[in-house]
């Protein structure tokens, strides 16, 4: 028995070749590891050249800064003014062309009208000659915000109108941080495409598109119910034109 259990155990190579293979996988391991890490440029982090793509977008390398600041207006009403006066009333039309031709949508018109103050019935009159010309502009009381506020120390507070339209702040250019002639990674420079950038967000009508588009209007439903009438009928859909309105196409003489 003794000399059956003697042939049946390992061998002392075998038993030192399984002590050695976790030290051998740990030596494996780290070259592995150094071979990787020994491929990357002289001074460059690993991972950095992957997203060297990013480099070469002006929007992200450049981006322009889009921010809400409000615009303000203050019409100064005299005690025992029956309303606004011609230059006033011209002032608000060139405030509501500012706002409806670049920002409408993006807020309401807030109105602060002064109470409690010596001009508080002229601001009162002056106020509704403002309602007048807001509707002329097809802002009715959902798009216009009246609020009273109290000043202390002005016996002649303004009507202060304000509304917060969305500015696009451009990038600076100019900075040029290395030489462009001995660049290795073939990249483009550090100042490309912020020109572009800078006068993009100078020219951009509404600057909240740069957050998104916009939404579409409701579509006219007077046309869709004639459509869908002729489609129920099965009608042609198609708009029908007068003689005048068809063109007559002849043969080349």
């Amino acid at each position: 028995m003794t000399t059956s259990k003697t042939l049946r155990s390992k061998p002392a190579w075998a038993t030192l070749r399984a002590q050695a293979l976790p030290a051998a996988v740990k030596v494996l391991t780290v070259t592995a590891i150094g071979l990787s890490l020994g491929g990357c440029r002289p001074g460059e982090e690993p991972g950095t050249h992957v997203a060297g793509w990013a480099m070469i977008d002006p929007a992200q390398r450049h981006p322009i800064v889009v921010s809400k600041q409000p615009a303000n207006m203050n019409i100064r009403v005299a005690r025992g003014a029956a309303g606004l006066t011609p230059q006033q009333r011209s002032n608000v039309i060139d405030f509501l062309n500012r706002y409806r031709g670049g920002d409408q949508g993006n807020s309401k018109i807030q109105v602060n009208v002064p109470s409690g103050s010596p001009n508080e019935v002229a601001a009162l009159h002056a106020v509704a000659d403002l309602r007048e010309v807001l509707r002329e502009y097809g802002l009715d009381d959902t798009r216009v915000s009246i609020t009273p506020y109290h000043s202390e120390g002005d016996h002649q507070p303004p009507i202060k109108v304000s509304y917060a339209r969305f500015v696009a702040e451009a990038p600076d250019c100019g900075h040029w941080p290395g030489n462009v002639a001995r660049d290795t990674q073939n990249l483009p420079y550090h100042d490309f495409g912020c020109s572009t950038q800078r006068n993009f967000a100078a020219q951009v009508a509404n600057p909240a598109d740069l957050l998104g588009p916009r939404t579409m209007t409701p579509a006219i439903g007077e046309r869709r119910d004639t459509i869908w009438d002729k489609f129920i009928k099965g009608e042609s859909t198609i708009a029908k034109k007068d003689a005048d309105e068809k063109s007559i196409v002849k043969g080349a003489q």
